[in-house]
């Protein structure tokens, strides 16, 4: 079975790599949309994979590093672009939910990305 729990968190970033000109040069921020997926055997007892409310404490102690922050200031994100900001969610999120399979980062309500893990 694989489950779901969906955030938003709010963060402000540039990307310092990107040619002089670019937009994305100069500091703005995102509403970013978080989806992490967990894959496990239902338990017969309880009837869940894992219980929604333990998936939120420890999603959200990742998320306040980077809630309302300036991204480029946490270590790891010194090139906060999308698909590094995802790969950085993982290894946080991952450490703590080992059956992590996936997550889905939204930094608007049309663009993201997926991570799997590699």
């Amino acid at each position: 079975m694989t489950i779901f729990k969906q955030f938003t968190f709010d963060s402000a970033h540039f990307l310092p790599m990107v040619p002089e000109g670019h937009k994305c040069r100069e500091i703005h921020g995102h509403t970013y949309k978080l989806t992490v997926f967990i894959k496990g055997p239902v338990d017969e007892q309880l009837g869940w994979v894992v219980d929604f409310n333990d998936i939120k404490h420890v999603i959200l102690d990742t998320l306040n590093k980077v809630d309302h922050k300036f991204l480029n200031n946490v270590p790891g994100l010194e090139n906060p672009t999308c698909e590094l900001l995802a790969k950085w969610l993982w290894n946080n999120i991952k450490q703590t939910i080992p059956r992590l399979r996936r997550i889905e980062l939204y930094e608007t309500p049309t663009s993201g990305a997926i991570y799997e893990g590699e």
